[in-house]
């Protein structure tokens, strides 16, 4: 994502201490940091502490009153690697932070790690660091329009939105992996994906393995990638994940909680029905590995690229591109289609509404809910449906209205409620009649980029 830049940067601003860790042994390391830190204050020889103990001591003490006016900036990047191997140090650090609590102190510590698992428990429960913090910053991946610029594509919204299925918002992607290799053109897509993340000769070939081993609480991976390839292929709910990995659902719940914590899941509850949620991958790249790459990866790792991606043309639109989609809706709608709506309030997501008379569920991919308070009863401000591959009509608007209806059938206020068809595309001249006449919202590729207004309008 960049952390490492930014730090950097912030560091040579300030004239602040850096040290980025490795993988390595405790008495390793520690001889990496000391001579690091010998280096940035100018010892013409390097430190020899006895320990992270004196370590930590020596560092804290440099930022001590009397030692100078200006805060004292200190990076440690990849913090994780240190504590596998020395996990005393957030403790160590601790004593040393309270111990300036009553002595004021110009220390300015930033700690950075890549294990999202092993950063968040830095400061949950229990931890030694917990109420230390001032500050906890995740830095995440682009969202899908600033992708598009960072990408060079915004002017191509079908580019756009298949390039960010593929490797999402991680800009190492483009210029440290690939070395600026971007698709000229939508025809070129093809040709991109197998010389780039289908071959066994480039460096995102194997990164979704990479992302799911650097998680220090990740040991037996073969689990977690079942877990994973069961979401992928559609058995978003914890039964269904169970049921596909050949286990009870109770004995998922330790790989489901880690991949949480991870940032490599995430559960997303049904805003209909109490208790009820759906699992989706996080990070795009991991979706498109399970769903299209590992299925076929002996045949990859021989160089059949062309092969396995023309094969897989019908699975990438629906375990990949399709659920991708519906989640760039929903953050369309939490961002610049927020203004679409009568209200600023509510909560996006996505849900099923039981149709009991037809026997049928219906899916909404993207609903505006706002839940009730005092005497007020819940409302709905927006639902939504989307496709990736199907040109919609009116018989989708008909769905949207029938669980309109059934919602307003089961108390909740839909007074404003709006119905929206997202489409990548297109729709029917019969449905965007209706839309000219105020009955839907449109909202396809060249809106979610803001390359277009949404034709129709929510009330």
């Amino acid at each position: 994502m960049g952390k490492t830049y930014l730090l950097r940067a912030l560091a040579e601003q300030r004239g602040g201490f850096y040290f980025g860790a490795t993988a390595g042994t405790e008495a390793e390391s520690l001889r990496q940091f000391s001579s690091a830190l010998a280096e940035h204050v100018g010892s013409p020889v390097p430190f020899s502490f006895d320990g992270w103990d004196d370590a930590i001591t020596y560092l804290f003490g440099l930022a001590a009153p009397g030692r100078g006016d200006a805060p004292l900036l200190v990076v440690i990047d990849e913090f994780p690697y240190l504590v596998q191997t020395a996990p005393q140090l957030p403790s160590l650090i601790q004593r040393e932070i309270d111990r300036f609590q009553v002595e004021e102190s110009r220390m300015r510590l930033l700690l950075c790690g890549s294990a999202m698992s092993v950063m968040g428990g830095l400061l949950a429960s229990t931890a030694p660091l917990r109420g230390r913090a001032q500050l906890e910053l995740v830095v995440r991946p682009f969202g899908y329009r600033a992708a598009a610029d960072f990408w060079g594509v915004a002017g191509d919204p079908g580019l756009a939105a298949r390039l960010h299925a593929v490797v999402g918002g991680t800009p190492a992607y483009r210029r440290q992996f690939l070395a600026d290799d971007v698709p000229a053109s939508l025809r070129d897509f093809d040709d991109w994906i197998c010389r780039t993340v289908l071959s066994p000769f480039s460096p995102l070939f194997r990164e979704a393995r990479y992302l799911l081993a650097e998680e220090a609480d990740i040991r037996a991976t073969a689990l977690y990638h079942s877990v994973l390839a069961a979401v992928a292929q559609g058995n978003t709910t914890r039964g269904g994940i169970a049921g596909y990995i050949g286990r009870k659902s109770v004995d998922i719940s330790h790989p489901l909680n880690v991949l949480e914590d991870s940032d490599l899941l995430v559960r997303e509850p049904d805003v209909f029905r109490a208790g009820k949620s759906q699992y989706r991958i996080t990070e795009p790249l991991i979706n498109f590995y399970e769903a299209v790459m590992r299925p076929a990866w002996a045949r990859l790792e021989s160089g059949q690229a062309a092969e396995v991606w023309e094969r897989a043309s019908e699975r990438f639109a629906a375990q990949v591109a399709g659920p991708h989609f519906e989640a760039v809706c929903r953050e369309y709608v939490l961002g610049p289609g927020r203004s679409l709506l009568s209200t600023s309030l509510g909560e996006v997501g996505g849900g099923v509404v039981t149709d009991s008379k037809e026997r049928r569920q219906i899916q909404i991919d993207v609903a505006v809910v706002e839940p009730g308070s005092g005497g007020s009863r819940p409302s709905v401000a927006l639902l939504g449906e989307a496709k990736w591959g199907t040109v919609m009509g009116v018989g989708h608007l008909e769905r949207l209205s029938r669980a309109r209806e059934l919602l307003t059938a089961r108390g909740m206020d839909t007074t404003r409620c709006g119905l929206a068809c997202f489409s990548a595309a297109g729709f029917s001249d019969a449905l965007r009649a209706e839309a000219e006449r105020g009955g839907v919202l449109l909202v396809g590729l060249d809106e979610l980029y803001g390359r277009a207004m949404p034709t129709g309008f929510v009330p």
